[in-house]
């Protein structure tokens, strides 16, 4: 008898126990999700592309390594594995630089608002004196980095033709250039090609800037100054000046123009462009060959009105 009492007594704590294990794990699942919803608002603050993936935070274990925890950042399906320190201060993606998630959102929604002034007043000084279209009085100031060679920038080209026929009034129009010499050998070329008949005539510009978008499959390495000479045979610059400018690597002009080109590129390096295209609405980042419904909702709100709609996904 005395067995059997002790056997259930031992029954009993014991069942005592797991439903005390439940009862904490239960209390504990709010915490967690509410903190892996911090850590990944801090990560989308601190790398702007994932707002533009699907990304999503697995469950975070220990990692056997006192003081870190480890977890799975899910990128468009694909795992990148971290760690994070038990007080969210740092955390780590492979070999990326320790992020602090340990701030609110006000924190955040302070700090983002600070960058993107910072962003404006960067940007306003980058396109200063540049080749624009639309209403140069306009609410709303659209600056596109873009290489002529890329295909994700006709892409882009086509839509900047959307965005301008239905918003005339409410938007001004900057290109960039972002060449990306490693995989498009004639992009620079045709760059700096665009800045000397810009130096002639903004509209030359713009007549090759279109004319390459438009043709890219008739430009190669071999013939990009032959058929840009044909794209501005009616724009009425001195092509002569333009040859000079655009093929003489010892001549004032083409230094100047080879140095527009590349402070270009690096503006937009500075400003957290690492691939083509790649869009600033007011100041608010928006990366690849996004549809005229993704630029609808951030030119609605620079210009204060409500958002239609959600943004669309790019590449």
């Amino acid at each position: 008898m005395r067995k059997l009492t002790a056997l259930s007594v031992f029954v009993m704590l014991a069942s005592v126990a797991t439903l005390a294990v439940a009862q904490d794990e239960a209390a504990q699942a709010p915490q967690d999700e509410a903190r892996k919803a911090r850590i990944l608002a801090n990560l989308k603050h601190h790398i702007p592309q994932l707002a533009q993936v699907d990304a999503s935070l697995g469950d975070l274990e220990p990692s056997g390594i006192e003081g870190l925890e480890q977890g799975t950042l899910m990128i468009n399906g694909q795992p990148r594995p971290f760690l994070v320190t038990q007080d969210d201060k740092k955390l780590w993606i492979l070999v990326g630089e320790a992020v602090d998630v340990s701030r609110s959102t006000e924190d955040i929604a302070a700090e983002a608002a600070r960058q993107e002034a910072e962003r404006e007043q960067e940007l306003a000084q980058a396109i200063a004196g540049d080749p624009m279209r639309g209403n140069p009085e306009a609410p709303v100031t659209i600056v596109e980095y873009s290489d002529f060679q890329c295909p994700f920038c006709a892409r882009g080209f086509e839509t900047m033709e959307q965005v301008l026929e239905k918003y005339p009034q409410d938007v001004k129009f900057v290109f960039k250039h972002f060449p990306l010499d490693s995989i498009h050998p004639w992009a620079r070329p045709a760059a700096i090609a665009s800045e000397c008949a810009g130096e002639q005539n903004p509209e030359a510009f713009w007549a090759l800037h279109d004319a390459y978008f438009e043709n890219q499959g008739a430009v190669n390495a071999g013939n990009v100054i032959a058929k840009s000479k044909e794209f501005l045979a009616d724009s009425g610059i001195d092509l002569a000046q333009w040859e000079t400018c655009s093929t003489d690597s010892s001549s004032e002009a083409y230094k100047a123009a080879a140095a527009a080109v590349q402070a270009d590129l690096e503006s937009g390096q500075k400003m957290g462009v690492s691939g083509t295209p790649g869009f600033f609405v007011n100041g608010e980042f928006l990366n690849g060959a996004q549809p005229l419904a993704a630029f609808e909702p951030l030119i609605q709100a620079a210009k204060g009105d409500q958002p239609a709609a959600e943004g669309g996904a790019g590449e």
